[in-house]
């Protein structure tokens, strides 16, 4: 009969691991959570105790990472392990006796040559060696397990703490103090960062009474909850914490505002408290005169709360407190909180009422004693740069060039203010408030708003002319400067935002339609640096290519697509969309393959022609019907096409492309190109450089082809 012991092998049952910490990072713990979940999970499945799709359910709490994954066995199966050797040609001689390098590869495997097989690999014969291999016990691989685990998670900071005993230094993003690994019921002897495992954990750090015993693993989170006032799970904590901040502000009449901010507020609180309750707290509405944008700011960033807004979006004296205590009179959390509060956004008001002491017009000069970077100069430096590319991007747009220039020249001024030297996310947004106090143009003061804008992916982008023409000076100025000191991103490095500097010029000319060419653009931001840095115009427009190719992809263009029209490397990038839609209708033609493959096979034959092919095609060298009617072909459409293109009509150019099939079909089957008298083969090489020019002015359609 089977032993007691070979039925708890056999058996399955959840297993559940937690680490008990101090209080872990909050921006990090979601993170740590996820890894910590996936660590094990993995661990288990690569050792044949969980089945690929077990679900692993993770926990993270401001004091805890967890894991259970469901129906771990105690013991793998046994599983047959084949290891491929030398191939029979290597393994035998011509006698067919072993050879060395079957004799040692064979002792390496502990294998005995007469238990070897032959089979081929898909390439050739070769021997095999199949053994069979106990499976893994959970008890003697769960350290393994657990540390592999540790090693993988994406600690932001590591510290060094010893534990009890005075002597042993352990390394973790926090101190741990409890270890629990069970196996249903039972207690899994594990040993991590120097505990020993066990069952035992606690639960709230206010409203739990003592340690908590988990008799099993499948109500562990229940037990939390209910005798330890915590919600394990990450996700439980947050919709929760979501459903009561909503149910509140409903109650009052009031929204949370822009849902963006609202969420990563929501992540953040949510790593904060273990048993959350939300409760209603007020401010004097006299602090309401204060930009909302700087209450708003102090109370989501320096406290956490969540402001209250008036359907209409203006902000309410109210703001919702996440809190970690539920109590049936939370009049002292509250008041508590409305202390706290209130120096913050006096702190706020003192600020914004200080800073309107100065106009922005007499912060300029001080501008020259703030180093913006050691190569570029001073801020007051760069402002004349900005200027400079702000008043050309104006003329060129035909926008109000003394406008751009008087925002260009103020735009930075905002940085020497109490309040952005307080809260930088203000940049723009107070100089606006102190451009308008100071009397300056709206267009003005709304430029300065918007100059950096779009500030990430999906942000919106600058509304008015004046704006657009700044938010354009700006970045280009941003992107030459860096590009000129040869600050180029590598790889995952970006330190100064280029990526996102290039994505927001691209989506203003694109977006706006602005008939700026990228060229012109370039141009100009280099030449406001004069001889300071060295003109990367190249490196900059292939950038830009580069950015436009991944922007244009997001829009749901092919690869093929995008690949045809920026090989020809576009200047209007505002026309881009246009050709990227002719491209697409054209391909869609029955004679589009064969113009492409065509326009292939016509690349290739250039290429190796090499370089000096070029002018008109002599018509009085032509001695084959076939390339007659090509060349008739290309000026009869040559002036079609070139019309089709003044007005921007794209597809109406392509489509005509389709009248070209038969010609150039009959040009390929009639006709030797690289023929041995060098006059005709030059001719008929000039005769395809016409075709390949009149084919290719929307797009380079070779990239079209399947062949």
């Amino acid at each position: 009969m089977p032993s007691e012991n070979d039925a708890r092998l056999a058996a399955s049952a959840p297993l559940l691991v937690e680490l008990f910490t101090e209080e872990l990072p909050p921006k990090a713990l979601q993170r740590l959570g996820d890894a910590f979940r996936a660590g094990i999970a993995d661990g288990l499945r690569s050792r044949g105790l969980a089945a690929e799709d077990a679900r692993a359910e993770g926990f993270a709490t401001p004091r805890r990472l967890a894991v259970r994954v469901d129906a771990v066995a105690a013991q793998a199966p046994d599983r047959t392990v084949e290891v491929k050797g030398p191939s029979v040609k290597v393994a035998l001689d011509a006698a067919g006796a072993p050879t060395q390098a079957l004799l040692k590869w064979a002792e390496k495997q502990a294998a005995p040559i007469a238990s070897l097989t032959r089979a081929g690999d898909g390439r050739q014969e070769c021997f095999w060696y199949r053994s069979r291999v106990h499976g893994a016990s959970l008890d003697a691989v769960i350290d393994a397990v657990i540390a592999q685990a540790l090693a993988a998670l994406p600690i932001p900071k590591t510290m060094q703490y010893q534990l009890a005993d005075g002597q042993t230094t352990v390394s973790f993003v926090r101190p741990v103090h409890g270890l629990i690994v069970l196996h249903g019921s039972r207690v899994v002897d594990a040993a991590a960062l120097g505990l020993r495992s066990g069952r035992v954990t606690r639960g709230h750090r206010f409203q739990c009474d003592g340690p908590l015993a988990i008799t099993d693993a499948t109500i562990y989170e229940a037990t939390l909850a209910s005798h330890g006032r915590v919600l394990a799970s990450f996700a439980a904590r947050r919709d929760r914490i979501d459903g009561l901040l909503r149910g509140r502000a409903a109650a009052l009449g009031a929204s949370l505002g822009d849902e963006a901010q609202v969420a990563t507020l929501l992540d953040e609180v949510t790593a904060l408290v273990e048993w959350p309750a939300v409760y209603v707290g007020e401010f004097e509405s006299e602090f309401l005169r204060v930009p909302q944008e700087c209450l708003i700011l102090t109370m989501r960033t320096n406290q956490k709360y969540f402001p209250l807004f008036e359907p209409g979006g203006r902000l309410l004296p109210r703001f919702l407190i996440v809190s970690n205590m539920e109590v049936d009179d939370p009049r002292f959390i509250i008041d508590g909180n409305q202390r706290v509060v209130r120096p913050r956004l006096a702190d706020a008001r003192f600020f914004f009422e200080q800073d309107r002491k100065t106009p922005l017009a007499a912060r300029v000069s001080r501008l020259a004693s703030v180093v913006y970077h050691a190569k570029l100069g001073t801020q007051a430096d760069r402002v004349e740069r900005v200027r400079s590319i702000a008043r050309e991007v104006a003329t060129r747009l035909r926008a109000d060039t003394s406008l751009a220039d008087r925002a260009a020249l103020l735009a930075k001024t905002d940085l020497l203010t109490g309040m952005v030297g307080e809260f930088p996310e203000l940049q723009g947004v107070m100089g606006a408030y102190y451009a308008r106090h100071d009397g300056e143009p709206e267009a003005v003061a709304r430029a300065i708003a918007e100059q950096y804008q779009p500030r990430f992916a999906g942000d919106t982008l600058p509304a008015t002319e004046t704006g657009t023409v700044l938010a354009l000076a700006d970045k280009l100025e941003t992107l030459a400067g860096m590009f000129g000191i040869g600050q180029q991103p590598g790889g995952d490095r970006d330190p100064f935002a280029l990526r996102r500097h290039a994505l927001g010029v691209i989506r203003m000319l694109v977006e706006h339609r602005l008939g700026l060419p990228l060229d012109t653009l370039v141009d100009a931001a280099f030449r406001a640096f004069g001889d300071r840095v060295t003109h990367a115009h190249v490196e900059l427009e292939t950038f830009f290519h580069e950015r436009l190719a991944g922007y244009l992809r997001e829009r749901g263009f092919a690869a093929q697509e995008i690949a045809a029209v920026l090989e020809q490397r576009p200047m209007h990038l505002a026309l881009v969309p246009a050709r990227l839609e002719a491209v697409r209708e054209f391909a869609r033609l029955p004679e589009a393959q064969a113009l492409a493959a065509a326009n292939k096979r016509i690349v290739n034959i250039l290429k190796k022609a090499g370089d000096g092919i070029g002018g008109a095609a002599d018509r009085t060298l032509f001695s084959e019907p076939a390339e007659r009617a090509l060349a008739e072909h290309i000026a009869e459409l040559g002036p079609q096409v070139e019309a089709r293109m003044a007005t921007a009509d794209f597809t109406g150019a392509l489509t005509l492309m389709a009248r070209m099939r038969d010609p150039v079909d009959r040009f390929f089957d009639d006709v030797m190109v690289m023929t041995e008298d060098a006059r005709v083969r030059t001719n008929r090489l000039a005769l395809l450089s016409g075709l390949r020019h009149l084919m290719n002015q929307v797009a380079d359609i070779s990239k079209l082809s399947s062949a």
